[in-house]
């Protein structure tokens, strides 16, 4: 029995412990582990943008789009912005369009959507393209100005390389001629190792035919392959000013884009508005504890005090599991987290349910409680399978505010099926052993008579 008391004891001051880390680390404005906020509670911006993929074979967008989440991460972290979150979509758009490719970017703390828009319509697309054979019929396309031009584009097979498969540029300038020319500013590409593959192979099949470096869909080398270039290098001299291609090396070194991206959709939420929902969910989830805990002390009595700790400790390990992890919460996943409280209390109520079955066949408590936990392990055990199934299939295949949801209910379930067979059993075990009589069936039984 002493054994049993000081692993109570050793849960309770491990339960506190947690409770306080916690708490200190919300309160000290220079801990390194803050609870992590999503868009709607603490304010930002939500863009959502479509990427053409039009011209990739279909075994390519997945990779492609994978660079590109990458890509926009590196250019969004050049601003600074807190836990920026860039994730790609497959969904279908409305209208009977097909279906769409979509990078979903959070910005937090950044409330201008002029900025946000700008901050990455700096991107440039880099793309390598072979010219079509000089039979091949132009289109025409308007201009910004309404009159129609050539479209060379149609004039240029699908992209060979993109930005994807660039390493890194650098500014050079080329060296003067005995004809007395000016240094030029150029600009260096070297490619990775699986573009420079794919540069060496483009070159050697094509030798004499022209090929174009497009910058945003516009030409600006038109190069005539002379020989087979195997280093995986290339040159880019487009006339630049010194600026021009100090900044065009700076555009592509932190974000040449694998594909085209355009604006969808954007939102901006106020801080205000964020802690004001912040706000809300807190009070209900206190107001809910406090509830439930009125609920369990009075129906079930001593148990039900238990129990109220337990789900105390339950509450302090999931706060302390979104700090560590992180998991960044949203008021979807504070709405999950209420849930999951209301899975922890229905397993100690099943529990409970069938301690005071066998009370009631007059089993002392110490084998009441054993064979109560047994009995009901069953049922708690299916229960919160089935539950955490449902949230697998939800965040497999929900958006990015139903995956918060799925995220923190499945945690949820986890840690409160330890609660519930390994906390409250324990604190329950550490009272005793005493015949269902006087005080002790007081202390066991219902809240109301049956």
């Amino acid at each position: 029995m002493l054994k049993k008391r000081l692993v109570a004891l050793f849960i309770l001051l491990a339960g506190v412990g947690v409770g306080y880390f916690v708490y200190s680390s919300q309160i000290n404005p220079e801990s390194t582990t803050p609870f992590r906020l999503g868009l709607d509670l603490s304010g930002g911006t939500h863009l959502v943008y479509k990427a053409d993929v039009s011209n990739l074979p279909k075994a390519d967008i997945k990779s492609s789009m994978e660079a590109l989440r990458d890509t926009i991460e590196r250019r969004v972290n050049l601003f600074g912005v807190s836990e920026p979150s860039v994730q790609t979509e497959h969904g279908s758009s409305l209208g009977g369009e097909d279906a769409q490719e979509r990078l979903i970017i959070e910005l937090p703390g950044v409330e201008d959507t002029q900025k946000a828009v700008e901050m990455l319509g700096k991107t440039p697309v880099l793309e390598f393209r072979m010219k079509k054979s000089a039979t091949s019929t132009p289109t025409l396309k308007p201009d910004a100005d309404g009159k129609l031009v050539v479209d060379l584009s149609s004039q240029y097979e699908p992209a060979s390389i993109t930005g994807a498969h660039l390493k890194r540029s650098t500014l050079q300038f080329g060296q003067a001629s005995a004809g007395g020319l000016s240094n030029e500013p150029i600009v260096a590409l070297e490619f990775t190792p699986e573009g420079k593959k794919i540069f060496a192979k483009m070159t050697k099949e094509n030798v004499g035919r022209v090929f174009g470096i497009f910058l945003d869909g516009v030409p600006i080398s038109t190069p005539v392959i002379r020989e087979e270039i195997p280093g995986g290098k290339a040159i880019i001299s487009g006339g630049f000013k010194p600026d021009e291609a100090r900044e065009l090396v700076r555009n592509l070194n932190f974000g040449a884009l694998p594909v085209p991206i355009s604006l969808l959709s954007s939102q901006t939420i106020g801080a205000s508005l964020g802690a004001d929902t912040m706000s809300k969910g807190v009070k209900a989830g206190i107001y809910g504890l406090i509830i439930i805990a009125l609920f369990l002390i009075f129906w079930y009595r001593l148990p039900g005090f238990i129990a109220t700790i337990s789900l105390s400790i339950y509450i302090a390990l999931m706060l302390a599991i979104f700090k560590l992890l992180p998991v960044t919460l949203t008021s979807a996943g504070i709405a999950g987290f209420i849930l999951s409280i209301g899975l922890a209390v229905d397993a100690n109520v099943l529990i409970f349910e069938r301690m005071k079955e066998e009370l009631r066949e007059g089993k002392w408590t110490h084998n009441a409680i054993k064979d109560g936990f047994n009995r009901a392990w069953l049922s708690i055990r299916d229960g919160n399978l089935s539950s955490i199934i449902t949230a697998i299939i939800l965040f497999w295949f929900g958006t990015s505010m139903v995956e918060g949801f799925a995220l923190v209910f499945g945690i949820g379930v986890v840690v409160s099926m330890f609660s519930a067979i390994t906390i409250t059993r324990s604190l329950l075990f550490a009272f005793g052993d005493y015949e269902y009589k006087g005080i002790v069936k007081f202390l066991f039984d219902n809240g109301l008579k049956n």
